[in-house]
This record gives C-alpha cells, sequence and structure tokens, in this order.
C-alpha cells in the first residue's frame, strides 16, 4: 500500500515534467524580493544507526511543507512542518514491541540562494527546531508513556533546488541532514523530498 503510493507520486511528478517540457514556449516568472513560497514535498528519510532512534529504526517516509520568504541579496527565510513515520530495523515478534516512531518537526530555516534570475534557483540552507516523538506498538495502539517518547530538539543543514516551469510554479527538491537531541540521545537522519512549490506575490 505504502509502495503504491510512492508510485503514484513518482508518475504524477514524471507527468509534471513532461508537460513543462512539451510546452517550453510557457512563460517562467522567476520570485523576485517580497514574495512568498509555499512547497509541498513528499519524502523519504532514514537513521543512521547508533542513538535512541537511529539504533532502533530506519528508513520511512512522509510530507513536508515550507514557507520561504525571498529576500534581497539572494536570501530567504522560512518555516517548515514535516510529519513522517519510520519503522523498526528488527521487528519483534511480541504485541507490545515497538512497530513505527512518528516525527513531527516544526522548524525555522535560512537560506542563501544562487540563480535567482534563471528557471532553476539553487540553495543551501540550515536550520533548527523542535521534533516531537510518538510510537506506535504492533498492535497498532500508540505508546503514551516512557522516556523514549516526548519532545526533543534538532538542527539541520541541507541543500536544493526549484526548478520554475510555467510562472512562479515549479518542483521543489531538497536533501536535509539532521541531527535530532532526544532523550538524551543525539541521532543522525538523512532526508530526501521532492515535491511542487507556487509563489504569490503581495
Amino acid at each position: 500500500m505504502r509502495g503504491s503510493r510512492w508510485v503514484g507520486t513518482g508518475l504524477f511528478l514524471m507527468t509534471l515534467m513532461a508537460a513543462a517540457a512539451a510546452h517550453a514556449a510557457w512563460i517562467v516568472v522567476p520570485p523576485r524580493p517580497g514574495q512568498i513560497g509555499v512547497a509541498i514535498d513528499g519524502q523519504y528519510g532514514s537513521f543512521l544507526s547508533g542513538g535512541g532512534l537511529g539504533s532502533e529504526f530506519g528508513a520511512g517516509g512522509g510530507l513536508g511543507v515550507r514557507v520561504r520568504y525571498r529576500m534581497q541579496y539572494e536570501r530567504a527565510i522560512g518555516i517548515s512542518f514535516e510529519r513522517c513515520d519510520y519503522t523498526v530495523r528488527h521487528n519483534a515478534d511480541t504485541t507490545f514491541a515497538d512497530h513505527t516512531v512518528t516525527l513531527i518537526n516544526t522548524g525555522a530555516e535560512f537560506y542563501q540562494l544562487f540563480g535567482t534570475e534563471g528557471k532553476t534557483t539553487r540553495m543551501i540552507s540550515a536550520g533548527f527546531g523542535i521534533t516531537q516523538v510518538s510510537k506506535k506498538l504492533n498492535d497498532g495502539e500508540e505508546k503514551l508513556g516512557g522516556n523514549d517518547v516526548g519532545d526533543g530538539g534538532f538542527v539541520m543543514l541541507g541543500v536544493g533546488l526549484e526548478r520554475f516551469f510555467v510562472q512562479a510554479f515549479g518542483l521543489d527538491l531538497n536533501a536535509h541532514y539532521e541531527l535530532i537531541f532526544q532523550n538524551g540521545s543525539t541521532n543522525q537522519l538523512i532526508t530526501a523530498s521532492a515535491g511542487l512549490v507556487f509563489y504569490a506575490g503581495f
């Protein structure tokens, strides 16, 4: 079920790219300072082994929303909201064993942009925020108590690009490396995201 959802998302993105190529005459209007962009991304990530979360959980997917405000001097600031589910590395055959962990990240990001005059804007970013950690057991129940669930914090570094294909609509592609601090441990997470972005002027 989860695999078919990712296949559908990939087909949707490829269709958009094909449509963009077929309509090369479409006018692209790169965002300018003062505009706000909203990106909606599907994402897939994996913990590196080590740390309280990384030693138990592996890879998984989710959704992210990023809001960026373009500034002068090829800079931007933004806020991000992400929700991802990661499955255990080794599933124990007991009802009350952990099955998945869910991370809900809310963060602030700072961007340095490159090539803002053309169709492709490249960027590097850094950010920080809070993470909410919850777990589900093999029987589907949510784990409510214990030191291994609850809030934590994170810092991140990222690279990405926006590729505009008509007006201020474009593809949003990015990758992030995160350090997550939770329950006295430090966890490393690598995430790749792809989706759509739109900038509106005010």
